[in-house]
């Protein structure tokens, strides 16, 4: 039996760019009544337009158990996960703090909201890890093979873990679960679209991994799908083919810097100017194995297919077509900021070999 859309949905992470979206792509859905964005933080100017329509309630999701269940909440699509600490805004403790304990935490409110029927909640083929271990093709019910190295994995397997605990708990809620691949479009703004916005684009040595993205337009539709349908159960969300990393440098129209794994790691934290930005250890992993999954479920139970991995990307190449040329001085720029950050690293190498060399 087909249920009902259901009427009052909670959407939380509305501060930022998905969480936006689908909020307000829900609200404009004649047949929801009512969309409640809950976020500890106000959504910046460039989004308050998409949220004339939602109630914005600002609140932690501590907060916000309370009025989850005041609000009669039959829906909560959980938004509120961040792929990458912010200096700005507390690094990787306010980074585990939203993530892990912000998702505990509502679930526990989720727990004792009467009316709940339907529980979304983002989370990433990142689940998955990278070692050179893993299978050519991962399905929804492919274990890791190692522990992920990365913050970023380990805190979308706790949050797995604890909507586990929530089904066995809350058996009559239809409870959804979305590893999506890499999200990229023309406005997508995440790591890795910085990552390949640069002229030059660090590479791992000897490496050339197989990457999956989703356009964020589908991921749209796929989120939005869950709420008004019944998907419960865990569906890898990514575009069909591969790209080989060589091949998305060359279609961008970058020049690859091939560096070793290790002087990656260590240029990417230290090189602000080469706007890698935050790219961290999931990424590094990510380049170096790659990861590729099986869509057959969702493409079978939603009735939709995302557009390519290709496709995808070939969008985001499109909506950066304009203002990012290969200028001599951007080229020149980022060249020095990589030396730099290989000159801090031989710099710390040769320090750290003095100190051994005295105190032996």
């Amino acid at each position: 039996m087909v249920t009902p859309p259901p009427s009052v949905v909670v959407v939380t992470g509305v501060s930022r760019f998905l969480g936006a979206r689908v909020a307000a792509r829900l609200a404009a859905d004649p047949l929801i009544d009512r969309v409640v964005g809950l976020d500890p933080r106000d959504p910046p100017p460039a989004l308050q337009g998409l949220l004339e329509d939602v109630e914005l309630i600002r609140a932690d999701p501590h907060a916000a158990a309370g009025a989850i269940a005041d609000l009669g909440a039959e829906a909560i699509v959980h938004l509120s996960v961040t792929s990458a600490p912010d200096p700005q805004h507390g690094g990787r403790p306010a980074m585990k703090e939203l993530n892990v304990i912000g998702t505990m935490q509502l679930l526990a409110a989720a727990q004792g909201a009467p009316r709940l029927r339907k529980l979304i909640v983002r989370s990433s083929t990142a689940a998955y890890g990278a070692s050179f271990r893993d299978p050519a093709v991962f399905t929804e019910d492919t274990e890791p093979r190692a522990v992920p190295r990365g913050s970023f994995a380990r805190d979308i397997l706790d949050i797995e873990g604890y909507v586990r605990g929530f089904r066995r708990r809350r058996p009559g809620v239809s409870a959804t679960v979305l590893r999506f691949a890499p999200f990229i479009s023309s406005t997508a703004e995440t790591t890795l679209t910085r990552y390949f916005s640069q002229p030059l684009v660090p590479t791992v040595l000897g490496r050339d991994a197989r990457l999956q993205f989703v356009h964020v337009d589908d991921a749209l539709e796929i989120l939005h799908r869950s709420v008004i349908e019944d998907h419960p159960g865990t569906f890898n969300v990514a575009g069909g083919g591969v790209l080989a990393l060589s091949q998305a440098v060359r279609r961008a129209g970058r020049i690859a810097l091939p560096l070793p794994e290790g002087t990656l790691s260590a240029v990417a934290s230290m090189a602000r100017g080469v706007g890698v930005g935050q790219i961290g250890l999931d990424q590094i992993d990510l380049f170096v194995h790659g990861r590729v999954v099986d869509t057959t479920k969702l493409v079978r139970e939603f009735g939709f297919t995302p557009r390519t991995t290709a496709e995808a990307f070939e969008d985001f190449i499109e909506g950066h077509a304009n203002g990012s040329s290969l200028t001599a001085d951007r080229l020149a720029a980022a060249e020095q900021a990589i030396l730099d950050g290989i000159r801090r690293v031989r710099a710390a190498a040769g320090d750290r070999a003095e100190v051994g060399g005295e105190r032996s």
